[in-house]
């Protein structure tokens, strides 16, 4: 449940978590330490709440992988497995993190990060989901709510710095002034203190086998990863299979426990998915680093194009292809996009949105256009394709178009692609509509969670409008953008104040 702590670029503001050493008769003041009522404390749309305040800084941190196509990947494997879990959840938000370690964490309110490392380590998508189900299992269980108010005085001072530092967020994040807090960083250091105890260990490990077979995915992929991860971290010393291993650790106990429960279970055949191999390698690519990791990624790429066959091996074509369209080499990202195509021919969605990037960058706009038109007719049900749509019809002088598109994806898609919205303000600001784009560039703010932005936003809407009726939907929406401000900040301010005295 640890995430490896982040620091988000602070901009002019840098709050520090400091944890000093208070008496241990101090208790925290305002929430409760112990009890069968300690979960209650904080209520489940609470716990949303806040785990929304933590990611609407955490967008910012410079390794938050804003990339359409993998988190809609992992949030579908999320809910996937949510559909199954043994009590209500709240909806299940998966986001990537650029990090080698091999590691998967929870924020409250069911929003789970998930490091490239971790989906690189998986040789299956059935052990990429075991992990994931084992998240869903906490959720489920509501062992972070519990944890953070049963955490003693470390983790509720923590708890506490970090609501001190999201409230001073929500004042900094005005207009479009990126300013950022380490919020992933200090969500770390209370995940630090909450060490479930093995019951609750292994109960997410039961949830999260009935998630996985339930939903259709082989129960032998969780063993398998978790029984990796175990070996390669010596039997629990510590000393290797990075942060989820050590606090995760898998006792023998606990793995016969999950053996034993998948041998009675029938047999399944669970074929990967397309997407799981093309995501990993573009995966990949983006963990790359400096030059040498790039061309150490080249070479891990090329190596499996050798090795690989079927869907692994075009998926490695394409990761190469995508290796060289980040090093501006055009011709070469489109050599190896050929090779991946002819590869796997039945296609895929991510070579569809590929083609469509290195049409763009050659400046072939109309050929783009013509590949994103298949490409959202053969699968509707993509965003980062509707967005490369978008942007083709942009690039060719089709603005009118472009908009009218934006328009009906952000309200198909809106809540789960706020960039959606984002595209179409900055769309509509360049053709002059400059009230409609303030009105919904503060769309995406409000859906990413960045309230003051929000406001500031419709301001500027409200003193641009000549419109009287528009000027009265404004100042109503103004209205609940303060109310959701002022309802945030009594949130945090609850947290905020429950630091031990004396």
């Amino acid at each position: 449940m640890l995430l490896n702590a982040k620091r988000i670029v602070a901009g002019t503001l840098s709050l520090a978590l400091a944890l000093p050493c208070l008496p241990a008769a101090a208790q925290p003041v305002g929430l409760p330490s112990m009890g069968a009522t300690a979960g209650d404390e904080l209520t489940p749309d609470a716990e949303r709440e806040l785990g929304e305040a933590i990611m609407s800084q955490g967008r910012l941190d410079p390794t938050y992988i804003d990339d359409a196509e993998l988190n809609q990947y992992l949030t579908s494997v999320g809910r996937k497995l949510a559909k199954y879990a043994p009590a209500p959840v709240p909806p299940i938000d998966m986001f990537a993190v650029r990090d080698p370690e091999i590691n998967a964490f929870t924020l409250p309110g069911g929003f789970i990060g998930v490091n490239t490392g971790l989906i690189l380590a998986c040789e299956s998508e059935s052990e990429l989901a075991g992990v994931l189900g084992h998240e869903i299992g906490h959720v489920a269980h509501r062992d972070i709510a519990r944890g953070m108010t049963q955490s003693g005085q470390n983790g509720m001072i923590a708890l506490a710095s970090l609501a001190a530092a999201l409230i001073a967020g929500l004042a900094a994040r005005s207009g479009d002034l990126a300013v950022g807090i380490a919020a992933f960083g200090q969500a770390a250091a209370i995940n630090r203190q909450l060490e479930f105890s093995r019951d609750a260990e292994r109960e997410a490990d039961r949830a999260g086998l009935r998630m996985l077979y339930k939903a259709g995915y082989d129960p032998k992929g969780m063993a398998s990863i978790f029984g990796r991860l175990m070996m390669d971290s010596r039997l629990n010393d510590g000393t290797g299979g990075g942060p989820w291993a050590r606090t995760h650790p898998q006792s023998i106990e606990r793995m016969t426990d999950m053996q034993n429960r998948i041998r009675e279970l029938p047999v399944v055949h669970y074929t990967d998915t397309p997407d799981f191999w093309f995501l990993r390698a573009k995966v990949r690519v983006l963990q790359g680093g400096d030059s040498q990791a790039l061309r150490d990624i080249r070479e891990t790429l090329r190596s499996e194009v050798v090795s690989d066959h079927g869907v692994r091996r075009a998926a490695a074509l394409y990761g190469l292809s995508r290796y060289w369209l980040r090093r501006d080499d055009l011709e070469q990202a489109a050599v190896y996009w050929n090779q991946a195509r002819s590869a796997w021919p039945d296609g895929a969605p991510e070579l569809a949105r590929l083609g469509i990037d290195i049409a763009l960058a050659r400046k072939q706009v109309p050929d783009a256009v013509e590949q994103a038109q298949a490409a959202i007719k053969r699968w509707p049900d993509r965003q980062a394709l509707a967005m490369s749509y978008a942007t083709a019809l942009l690039d060719a002088g089709r603005t009118a178009a472009a908009q009218a598109y934006l328009r009906v994806k952000a309200r198909e898609w809106g809540k789960s692609q706020p960039d959606l919205y984002q595209m179409l303000a900055r769309s509509e600001d360049s053709s002059g509509n400059k009230v409609a784009a303030r009105r919904d560039m503060a769309q995406f703010y409000l859906l990413t969670g960045a309230y003051a932005a929000a406001g500031y936003q419709l301001r500027q809407a409200r003193s641009l409008s000549t419109d009287f009726y528009e000027q009265s939907e404004l100042d109503a929406q103004l209205n609940d953008v303060r109310q959701r401000l002022q309802d945030e900040r009594n949130l945090l301010g609850r947290f905020k104040d429950v630091i031990p005295k004396g």
